[in-house]
């Protein structure tokens, strides 16, 4: 896919973005967890605290990766969290939901924020020209 980027550094305005949906993203997940753990317990049934310690590391992950997004590992770990949302929906059924909303936000980032950066890098370089 044109513009879609998974291993690199990427720029200011879009790891700036992507680290806002990924930060974004860590507190539906921790709430996830917690409806996760809520609804075993009630039911008596799977691993309550399993659920909600794999979760909240989960939710932890995300925070990491949207920490690490000024490294060229960031963004592949912005993509392993995408698809561990989507894993989720095992356990959390509207987890999918959560996953395609965050999902969908990420790829804008990656794509409009490259455009964006392309356009402020061409307007600074564009700024040292128009001056005497």
């Amino acid at each position: 896919m044109k513009g879609l980027t998974f291993y690199g550094r990427l720029g200011k305005f879009t790891w700036r973005m992507c680290a806002l949906v990924l930060a974004s993203q860590s507190i539906l997940v921790f709430f996830g967890a917690l409806f996760a753990w809520g609804i075993a317990r009630a039911d008596q049934t799977g691993a309550p605290t399993a659920y909600l310690v794999v979760g909240s590391l989960f939710a932890v992950g995300c925070l990491v990766a949207a920490g690490l997004m000024r490294s060229p590992i960031g963004v592949t770990l912005g993509w392993l969290v995408q698809l561990a949302c989507f894993a989720s929906m095992a356990i959390v059924p509207m987890m999918g939901l959560v996953g395609l909303i965050f999902g969908s936000l990420w790829v804008v980032c990656l794509v409009q924020g490259k455009r964006i950066d392309a356009a402020a890098a061409a307007r600074e370089g564009g700024a040292d020209t128009l001056t005497p």
